[in-house]
């Protein structure tokens, strides 16, 4: 496999040097460096260069963190890299601000190194994932617009990405929608079927072990039988999808808002990202095994 091109983008010559000591022995990766945002940005226009990672400093003389990523989002071949920023500021209000402009990975300092790569690791599959969901996307056919309302049933998390693919192209915004959708399926999947927890899942994560994990539990025989089962209707020019798992449900308020706390975690901001960035409206239903979220074109009213 080739290595993980990283742009590491800091002010503090200090900062760069622990930074890039803590990648040492980490043989999946190759390192570059930026002063300030104006530096890397000069860097990330050039086309002969291709990054996979930006671990981003927020607080920086002449282009700060977010006026890079905001500069990001407007070029398509640059939007699509993860950035992790760093910061010394956690509110919920600062860190929507950065998700908001295209961060979905946060360390606050001060940070330990595993942790930092855990998150390294966490968004470099994050992002893989989603450029096999666009591929997906792009391969299923534009007649999806005629879908009025349908039934599917699926089991694991393969046939959850599949599945968000496919019904993402009969809804409004499909490259928006995918992302959410996916993430709802998926945690009907292995939160709501199979019943891993968020602390489990954290430390699977950190361990490289999810993956194992979620096919350990669905070979086992009281799985068998479990499915999540996404109702796709359109109401005039709304979408809704209606996702129900077999599952005890959870504590789905404390996920519907970005929380500081959970920020630096390689996990637990999945739902928070779907509610703000895929759908025009998302809720929950009963115990927690009932996912709700509609989509509402441009301009029609809700």
């Amino acid at each position: 496999m080739s290595k993980a091109h990283v742009l590491i983008v800091d002010d503090e010559e200090l900062n760069l040097e622990i930074l890039l000591e803590y990648f040492e022995g980490e043989s999946g990766f190759t390192l570059e460096t930026a002063g300030d945002g104006e530096d890397a940005w000069e860097l990330l226009q050039d086309e002969s260069k291709s990054f996979d990672l930006i671990l981003l400093d927020r607080m920086m003389p002449r282009l700060d963190g977010i006026g890079l990523l905001r500069r990001m989002t407007g070029t398509p071949r640059l939007a699509v890299i993860p950035v992790i920023l760093q910061t010394a500021a956690g509110s919920a209000a600062q860190i929507r601000e950065g998700m908001e402009a295209g961060a979905y990975y946060y360390l606050t300092k001060p940070y330990r190194r595993d942790a930092l790569l855990a998150i390294a690791h966490s968004a470099l599959t994050d992002a893989s994932a989603r450029k096999n969901l666009y591929q997906q996307l792009n391969e299923h056919i534009s007649a999806l617009q005629f879908l009025d309302q349908a039934d599917f049933v699926i089991r694991t998390v393969d046939e959850a990405t599949r599945l968000a693919a496919f019904i993402a192209q009969a809804c409004p915004k499909p490259q928006a929608t995918v992302m959410g959708l996916s993430e709802l399926l998926v945690n009907s999947v292995e939160h709501g079927n199979l019943g891993v927890t968020y602390a489990e899942k954290s430390q699977l994560k950190l361990n490289d072990g999810w993956r194992e994990e979620i096919d350990r539990r669905i070979a086992l025989p009281e799985n068998s039988s479990k499915k999540v089962v996404l109702n796709f209707r359109r109401e005039g020019a709304t979408v809704v999808l209606r996702i129900t798992d077999e599952g005890q449900g959870f504590p789905w308020q404390d996920y519907l808002d970005i929380n500081p706390e959970r920020a630096c975690d390689p996990n637990g901001r999945g739902i928070a990202l779907a509610r703000m960035l895929s759908f025009t409206t998302m809720h929950y239903e009963g115990c927690g095994n009932v996912a709700v979220a509609t989509l509402v074109p441009d301009g029609a009213s809700v």
